[in-house]
């Protein structure tokens, strides 16, 4: 069917709540029927301003049936039809909760297509200062900047699709204001606290080879269980990276990809840790470079070797910190020891140099102090250490004519 403007069909009336109603149309079902958009105001000058507007905000779309649904009953939808094919399984786990517990208390009941960027802002305030809309006041809790972010990745994500779907007809997710994302330092091992943990590793010959191999890559957690030996080349001394291990809503372990795109790389491991692989291979008895001890044709699970790393931590005297402080430990020592940003992206699989740096921006600073210091010395060496500071403007002709 051609698309049209949408216009007013002659309805404007004033109901018998003192408030005035108009509607325009806004698309076809099926069997050819008008889908409306039913608008409401107080008066019948500020009926038809709105009407104004709606005319064009649908102009030339043509919605389909769906429309009529409610947010809550298009982000069902949307999870199962759309996202579910596309997304790993701990992603998924994480935008229903999203759903459930951030965005259907306060926005499920109202219809998509109403849903206005207003909406989405109130929402994210509202979430930003008191989390889940049935908490109560005294036991609610503040929502993180990045979890407010990563909820709009997910409603974004969802409004886009339902405009390709001539549901709604524009993403009301678009131009929203978002925290700043947090950028505060990331839990690291101190160099103390890094020796510390070696000497207790070391102590432990079925968890040492792990965490050795994980100090000194950087894998996230489910990258470093998913590894098989058919991913290590033990001539070139390089890993190949290109699955991941996750937990499954109902038990059991899956196999996914990686991350992101970039997820998927090659990299070249430290001598050290390619020999202690190569050793370890000489007695594998299954496809898992790093299996379970009690079952080894299975992997060790991200869930084991996060309760190993507590206990290990705990055994060292050093603070608790989640499994994702030795990926910020081996990046902060990387960059702090020389290694560039964009070798380093590639290494962990981050989408550009940029957000590597804007990841560890205390590392990065650390290093700006120690170039500048490294400038100045060499400076000194060259120019000798009785120099000037640099002169301008009259003072700087008057001393060059001297």
């Amino acid at each position: 069917m051609a698309k049209r403007r949408p216009s007013g069909d002659g309805m404007v009336r004033k109901r018998e709540d003192g408030r005035w109603e108009g509607r325009i149309v806004v698309g076809h079902k099926e069997n050819g029927e008008l889908i409306f958009q039913y608008v409401l105001a107080p008066t019948q000058k500020a009926l038809l301003d709105k009407l104004h507007q709606n005319i064009e905000i649908f102009r030339d779309v043509e919605l389909c049936d769906d429309s009529r649904m409610t947010l809550a009953q298009w982000l069902d939808r949307w999870l199962d039809d759309y996202a579910a094919p596309r997304l790993r399984e701990s992603t998924m786990s994480g935008y229903r909760m999203y759903a459930e517990q951030y965005i259907k208390p306060r926005l499920g009941s109202k219809k998509v297509v109403s849903i206005t960027t207003t909406d989405i802002q109130r929402l994210y305030t509202k979430l930003k200062k008191g989390g889940r809309v049935h908490e109560h006041p005294e036991h609610g809790h503040q929502l993180s900047a990045n979890t407010v972010r990563r909820i709009h990745t997910m409603l974004h994500r969802a409004m886009a699709d339902a405009v390709r779907a001539r549901i709604i007809p524009r993403n009301p997710a678009d131009g929203v204001t978002l925290p700043k994302a947090d950028t505060t330092s990331k839990r690291v091992l101190t160099d103390k606290e890094l020796d510390d943990f070696m000497e207790t590793i070391q102590a432990d010959p079925l968890w040492y080879d792990f965490f050795y191999a994980e100090l000194t890559t950087g894998l996230r957690r489910g990258e470093i269980c998913g590894l098989q030996w058919r991913d290590f080349d033990g001539e070139t001394g390089t890993l190949q990276i290109s699955r991941t291990l996750h937990r499954m809503p109902g038990g059991g372990l899956g196999v996914g990809e990686t991350k992101t795109g970039t997820g998927k790389r090659k990299i070249l491991l430290p001598q050290s840790t390619a020999n202690i692989l190569r050793e370890r291979k000489k007695s594998a008895h299954s496809e898992w470079i790093f299996s379970d001890p009690l079952h080894p044709e299975h992997p060790i699970s991200p869930e084991a070797a996060y309760r190993r790393l507590k206990a290990l931590l705990k055994q060292a005297g050093l603070p608790d910190i989640p499994f994702h402080a030795l990926r910020h430990t081996f990046s902060s020592h990387a960059l702090a020891s020389g290694v560039d940003p964009k070798t380093l992206s590639g290494i962990l699989g981050h989408t550009d140099a940029s957000f590597t740096l804007n990841t560890y921006t205390h590392v990065t600073t650390d290093m700006q102090k120690q170039a500048s210091v490294i400038v100045g010395n060499f400076m000194e060496d060259i120019f000798g250490k009785d120099l000037k500071p640099w002169q301008s403007g009259e003072n700087a002709v008057k001393e060059a004519s001297t």
